[in-house]
């Protein structure tokens, strides 16, 4: 492997782990995609991706040739053998592929229509499995899933030119006003959220404001901007901190939980340029909605 990176020893360690769910390219032996977190068959391609693995490195084509096995006439791609196929294991491959730069495939394009076709009225996307009964909560689509699509979303030619894109962003940040969990897999805003998980492997903060930064519709939002003041104070000397990892990530170092982080700071980088901070509109919203919350603070 051609990689002239700080990070081999990262790369070698993720790569160790491909034969440790019985098959190759970190799957199963019946070619489940999504089993052995977090060195899934999806997971593990993004991690090389995100340490400058070119996607036409073998390991990397044969994982999308992999992946695109599973993919159905319809634009869905179903990860295990058995079960259904649900909208949040189809986001999870299709965000895969379009990271590695499959986003002008046919069979991309074809399911950036089964999202579209296939929105919620509320604007996103979400499971229909009631694994903790179907109260009030689970009439709400599931704010991950909806991230997930919005991240894959944005290699489409949809971005910023579709109206129901600004729905699902709406969905989004509807959801920092609501904070409580809703969804059938009862995704909800609070501390776990509020903490940097990196690499993006989950509903968090840093995830979502860096998704959402890349839609025109989020970008001068009130509840974005009170967002990305948070993920701002959170910074230290200028770079992302990870506060939340999992265990089995802890021997790599691109990630290493308590420390500043650069390549997770690279796309804090991208959510200022996203946003443009210099544009005197955008820090003048940010400056009110920090001054806000410091009063809120004051009188608590």
């Amino acid at each position: 492997m051609n990689v002239d990176t700080p990070y081999l020893s990262d790369i070698q360690e993720i790569i160790s782990h491909r034969y440790d769910n019985g098959y190759d390219l970190w799957a199963t032996v019946d070619k489940k995609l999504l089993k052995g977190a977090p060195f899934t068959t999806l997971e593990s391609v993004l991690y090389l991706l995100e340490l400058g693995v070119s996607p036409q490195e073998p390991i990397l084509q044969a994982a999308q040739n992999l992946i695109f096995s599973n993919w159905k006439e319809d634009g869905r791609i179903k990860t295990s053998p058995t079960g259904g196929i649900y909208p949040c294991h189809t986001a999870l491959a299709v965000c895969a592929l379009c990271h590695m730069g499959c986003a002008n495939d046919k069979r991309i394009q074809k399911s950036f229509s089964y999202f579209l076709d296939t929105q919620q009225k509320d604007g996103g996307w979400k499971r229909n499995k009631y694994s903790f009964g179907r109260g009030e909560e689970t009439v709400y689509s599931t704010p991950y899933t909806t991230l997930v699509v919005l991240d894959l979303m944005r290699f489409s030619p949809f971005l910023n030119k579709d109206t129901r894109l600004d729905k699902a962003v709406d969905f989004l940040l509807e959801h920092w006003t609501i904070r409580k969990p809703i969804s059938p897999c009862h995704y909800g805003i609070g501390t776990l959220f509020m903490q940097i998980e990196y690499p993006f492997r989950g509903y968090n903060l840093f995830y979502y404001v860096y998704i959402l930064s890349f839609y025109e519709k989020a970008k001068k939002d009130k509840r974005f901007l009170e967002a990305f003041n948070i993920l701002e104070q959170k910074t230290v000397n200028g770079k992302i901190p990870v506060e939340r990892n999992v265990p089995k990530l802890s021997k790599l170092t691109f990630c290493r939980k308590g420390y500043p982080c650069e390549l997770a700071t690279k796309h804090f980088n991208e959510i200022q340029e996203n946003i443009n901070v210099s544009n005197g509109n955008i820090k003048q919203a940010i400056f009110r909605t920090n001054r806000k919350g410091e009063a809120h603070a004051k009188t608590l």
